[in-house]
């Protein structure tokens, strides 16, 4: 027999497992305790007073409805038994219709084993037959217990005696399946954490905040459509419609917290006041919740489990309904017992009497009527999870309710377990949905934002870049806080990593605001602040991975200067470059792409006609088709970096306003296409440095107006003559190639103010060198020179001088003549410089104390 607490302990659910109860599980399980304590009652009254009392059946009555008695035979005797003092047995004897028979007052096995004579005459006899009533039976006490105990098994029926532990046994069976979805494992730990965030999520802080500004932002927005009132904007274009957002702009659009250009920007008073611990906290659920949701969405194995216990708890009813309907009419008060031991004692049949069969059978039926109620809300049960789809669950009432419109709906045990939970209370589910909401997450985000990244925060992060301008650089935040656009003398701002960039009406504050980089950051713009963009902005600086980062908007900002675009632009994404084409940009002048490109985009022709400036890196990619160049007249200066390019390409020929090529880390190795370019007029600077150019064609003095050469970081190893035709050439490096010589020709080069020729193989300075009196910057480092002519004093314009790496013994005294010559422009060995004289280090010390001295 089980013990009350031992079967209690299989209903044990906790607590907070009672949302998850609809009101037909609570009230199973109140029937399965009111079962419970049934069979239990039952089992109780069973062990103390369940028994059964049987009387012989006397033979003369049995053959008296069969037969008449025939004289002269005895029908039956009784024999009744006294006990007097002295524990002495007497014995009666009554006979009837014939010889007397005597039984001895005796134990059973000596009255069955001897028979005696009587001892009594006949009129005594009679005598006592008038006295005495009724019929012996000759049984004694031990007699009938042996028979009660034998009748209990043979006569009284099976469910007479196993109904308690019957009853007990089913409804144990139905308590566990009840509860086994929230103790199989599988199940039990999803629900689990789900009734643990769904506890959590109805008790934040910031459910109740959201709720209630949102509904504060209905009530505002209901009482402005009433009152037609509206409000002007702190910035109002001045431009035509010409470049505004199509309908596919990622422009802000009007749901949940998203403000919209053509409504007025209402400022929502807060509600509530959200504090960084419980903002942290709110911040952690939403992770709970979206991680949860695509743990338990991808499989329905608590609805099926679900469905399964309750039919099995149907099924369960139906066969104790039928088998119990069955026996229900054999609990009954009498019953005839045949024992088989008339051997000993002289009887074949018994009349018993069960003393607990009235008991027992108005608890059988209690149990029936109690069973059937418990089967009909199982058939209840099943009709409700067959009625409506339980594997998909619409928040659309709740987006009604609380203008969260992008509250998704949520599909297999997801839903299901939201079903039962609004069987418990819908309230759950709404508080729940905020969780859902990205709209919800994005407000609460910019509140933890604003509320960290104050206005004198942000002021601290400002600085100054190198162009002396006020710059302000964001990284890796979840939003733009609002305060940044207080900064109304700002120059630059830079957004880096910030996936959830929204830019406000605000933005209009900021006068100064000329450069803008998106770094990583698909920033979307409301219709007031683009306007503001499209007329103020002059520099945007774009990072992205997917071209489909690039914000749709970038492309009709018509004011735009330069445009720098850093990402990758596959063959396959070539033709969305343009993402509603660039043409729009009419003022653009510099075009800076960082790519992969294996062909200029047709679509960057479209601002071919004002581009002054391209620039186009390769990550290693071969362009092959440049033909497109050929319409960029205006181009005056051109970049192709990192393109694999193998020889100057034709196109570059037919820019005639090209003043300036930039073709470094590349392959070409050999430029005889260079007459071509005599016919660039205004081609000044040519750089065709990291290349693997073995030598340079005479035809290069072709180009008069020279005045740039780069070619280090190449294979050269000579310097034609025609080099030092170029008379206006101010600068020339040949850095990092094979040269030994420098030609005396250099002299020619009156105008050169600048000279490279650090790592190369000279081993002697010609005397023309220092003939060119303007030089400003001589760079002999890393060759074999073993000495300086004293000559170098006439370089009076010389700030710096590079001689480390050399094989020098001494610096030569007449540097102390190079008038702007100082020390941090001398670039030796520490040895040479202590060995110059005193005057000399002191004259080219000063530099130590002026700037110090300015300093103070």
């Amino acid at each position: 027999m089980f013990t009350l607490a031992e079967v209690a302990s299989l209903n044990d659910i906790q607590p907070t497992y009672r949302i998850l109860k609809p009101w037909w599980d609570v009230f199973m399980d109140y029937l399965a305790v009111v079962m419970l304590m049934v069979a239990i009652f039952a089992g109780t009254m069973q062990l103390t007073k369940d028994q059964v009392v049987c009387l012989p059946v006397l033979q003369s009555t049995v053959n008296s409805k069969a037969q008449p008695s025939t004289s002269g035979k005895a029908d039956f005797t009784t024999v009744e038994t006294t006990t007097g003092q002295g524990e002495e047995a007497s014995i009666r004897t009554v006979s009837f219709g014939g010889a007397p028979t005597v039984t001895p007052d005796v134990p059973l096995s000596r009255a069955t084993s001897s028979q005696y004579q009587p001892t009594e005459s006949g009129q005594e006899l009679k005598k006592e037959q008038k006295d005495s009533s009724g019929r012996k039976t000759n049984l004694d006490f031990q007699q009938y217990v042996f028979i009660n105990q034998m009748c209990y098994h043979l006569a009284l029926p099976w469910y007479s005696k196993y109904f308690p532990y019957l009853v007990l046994i089913h409804t144990i069976i139905l308590i566990v399946s009840s509860n086994f979805w929230f103790k199989y494992p599988k199940t039990c730990s999803k629900i689990e954490h789900f009734v643990s965030i769904l506890g959590k999520c109805f008790e934040s802080p910031w459910t109740t905040k959201a709720l209630s500004e949102t509904a504060c932002e209905d009530s505002e927005e209901n009482k402005q459509r009433l009152t037609g009132a509206q409000s002007l904007p702190k910035y109002v274009s001045t431009s035509s419609d010409e470049g505004s957002p199509s309908a596919s702009t990622p422009m802000i659009t009007k749901s949940g917290f998203k403000f919209s250009a053509d409504k007025p920007l209402i400022e929502v008073p807060s509600v509530t006041i959200l504090d960084k611990k419980d903002g942290e906290q709110a911040k952690a659920l939403f992770e709970k919740v979206r991680k949860f949701r695509a743990h338990v969405e991808d499989s329905d194995l608590i609805y099926k489990l679900y469905v399964g216990q309750t039919v099995i708890k149907t099924v369960k009813f139906i066969f104790i309904l039928c088998y119990t309907a069955n026996f229900v009419n054999t609990i009954s008060f009498e019953h005839i017992c045949n024992p088989k031991v008339e051997h000993l004692i002289g009887y074949t049949q018994f009349e018993c009497t069960h003393n607990m069969a009235y008991m027992l059978k108005k608890l059988l039926i209690s149990y029936i009527s109690l069973i059937c109620v418990y089967g009909f809300i199982c058939l209840y049960t099943l009709f409700w999870l067959f009625r409506i789809p339980l594997k998909e669950y619409s928040f659309e009432k709740v987006r009604e309710e609380s203008s969260f419109s992008d509250i998704p709906d949520v599909k297999n045990d997801f839903a299901f377990l939201l079903h039962m939970v609004d069987q418990y209370d819908q309230l759950y589910s709404k508080r729940f949905g905020v969780f859902l909401s990205e709209v919800s997450e994005n407000k609460l985000r910019e509140i933890s934002l604003n509320h960290e990244w104050t206005f004198e925060k942000l002021r601290q992060h400002v600085s100054r870049n190198a162009q002396d301008k006020q710059e302000l650089h964001l990284f890796m935040l979840s939003g733009v806080p609002d305060a940044v656009f207080d900064l109304t003398d700002l120059d630059v701002l830079k957004l880096e990593l910030i996936p959830e960039a929204k830019i406000p009406p605000k933005i209009s504050q900021m006068t100064n605001l000329q450069e803008l980089h998106l770094c990583h950051c698909p920033a979307k713009v409301e219709q007031t602040a683009f306007s503001f963009l499209r007329d103020h902005l002059r520099c945007l600086h774009v990072k992205f991975t997917d071209v489909a980062e690039i914000p749709a908007w970038v492309y009709l900002l018509k004011n735009l200067r330069e445009l720098y675009l850093i990402g990758n632009l596959n063959s396959e994404n070539n033709k969305m470059i343009g993402l509603e084409s660039l043409r729009e940009l009419r003022h653009l002048k510099i075009l800076h792409v960082k790519s992969n490109l294996t062909k200029i985009p047709p679509n960057i022709t479209d601002v071919a006609p004002h581009l002054t400036k391209l620039v186009i890196h390769n990550d290693g990619t071969k362009l092959v088709v440049l033909n497109s160049l050929k319409k960029m007249t205006n181009v005056a200066e051109l970049e192709l970096q990192n393109c694999e390019l193998e020889r100057i390409p034709h196109a570059i020929f037919s820019l005639s306003n090209l003043q300036e090529l930039d073709l470094k880390s590349n392959s070409i190795r050999t430029i005889e296409e260079i007459i071509s370019f005599q016919h660039l007029k205004r081609l000044t600077c040519l750089k065709l440095w990291h290349n693997k150019i073995v030598n340079i064609p005479s035809s290069i003095t072709h180009i008069k107006n020279l005045e740039s050469l780069y070619l280090s970081n190449n294979k050269l190893e000579s310097l034609p003559a025609a080099v030092f035709s170029l008379q206006k050439l101010r600068c020339l490096d040949v850095s990092y190639n094979s040269i030994a010589l420098i030609p005396v020709e250099i002299g020619l080069l009156q105008n050169l103010q600048h000279f490279h020729i650090t790592g190369n193989k000279v081993d002697i300075l010609p005397k023309q060198l220092f003939k060119c009196v303007k030089l400003r910057t001589l760079s002999l480092g890393q060759n074999c020179i073993t000495s300086i002519p004293d000559k170098v004093s006439q370089l009076l314009q010389l700030t710096h001088l590079e001689l480390k790496g050399n094989c020098l013994d001494r610096l030569p005294a007449t540097l102390g003549q190079c008038q702007l010559l100082r020390k941090s422009g001398l670039v030796v060995e520490d040895h040479l410089f202590d060995a110059l004289p005193p005057e000399v280090k002191e004259v080219l010390n000063q530099d130590t104390s002026i700037p110090f001295a300015n300093g103070i």
